[in-house]
């Protein structure tokens, strides 16, 4: 019989204790503020992305499909030839063309697009116009590129984290309190763009021939990116 008592006594006394964590969890807190805390910078953008594509139309489907293979081909050839030019290709795509009844099929048209990318702007701006002279252009886009977004959210992560510090502190002070704890504490970014269509007119520079290629004037700009922290804190009080 004594024996039997203290293993429920053993029982009973570990039940209590594996209890108590959850008893702590549920336990209410209090003096909790939640707060946010937000810093921005002006990125450039440094990638440089071109759409380009040929696009033509015949009556005969195997020989429409084999001049823009061998227009596509030239141009990823010339591509190729220059550095810092990341060279994939975009869509292709071909669609009968019908008569005015829309009943008999008068022709086909293909086009298929070609997409260059780099952070070296004069290179591929000077690649473009060469190309050109072939291929027309799809979209012009500018983005961040990403291990430039890389290095600002680091350094924005840093200066989020002191701020939302700061005003913890600045709140724990307004309500008397003699320290504070973080809760819990969110870190999100946002105005990193994704490459946009804009329209690219070909300018030609000063000084060059009205037959040569044309160049495009890059101006890619600027983009506000901003990272904010938003957290709750629990204020201690004396």
């Amino acid at each position: 019989m004594s024996i039997t008592r203290s293993s429920a006594a053993l029982v009973m006394a570990t039940s209590l204790l594996a209890s108590l964590p959850a008893l702590a969890e549920e336990a209410p807190r209090y003096n909790q503020i939640s707060l946010r805390a937000e810093v921005s910078k002006e990125v450039a953008r440094d990638l440089m992305v071109v759409t380009l594509y040929s696009e033509a139309q015949n009556t005969d489907p195997g020989k429409l499909a084999t001049q823009i293979t061998e227009t596509m081909n030239k141009a990823v050839k010339q591509a190729r030839e220059v550095k810092d030019v990341k060279i994939s290709q975009g869509s292709r795509n071909s669609y009968p063309i019908y008569d005015n009844k829309g009943q008999r099929i008068t022709g086909w048209r293909e086009r298929a697009e070609l997409r260059l990318e780099s952070a070296n702007f004069p290179a591929l701006s000077q690649l473009t116009g060469t190309l050109l002279q072939d291929l027309k252009m799809g979209g012009m886009d500018f983005s961040i590129a990403p291990a430039t977004r890389k290095t600002s959210e680091d350094e924005l992560l840093k200066d989020a984290v002191s701020a939302f510090k700061a005003r913890a502190q600045l709140a724990t002070e307004a309500l008397g309190g003699k320290g504070y704890k973080v809760v819990n504490l969110n870190l999100n970014s946002s105005g990193y763009p994704h490459p946009y269509a804009r329209s690219a007119p070909m300018m030609m520079k000063a000084g060059m021939a009205e037959d040569a290629a044309a160049v495009p004037e890059i101006e890619a700009g600027t983009s506000q990116v901003t990272l904010s922290a938003d957290g709750t804190i629990e204020v201690q009080m004396p």
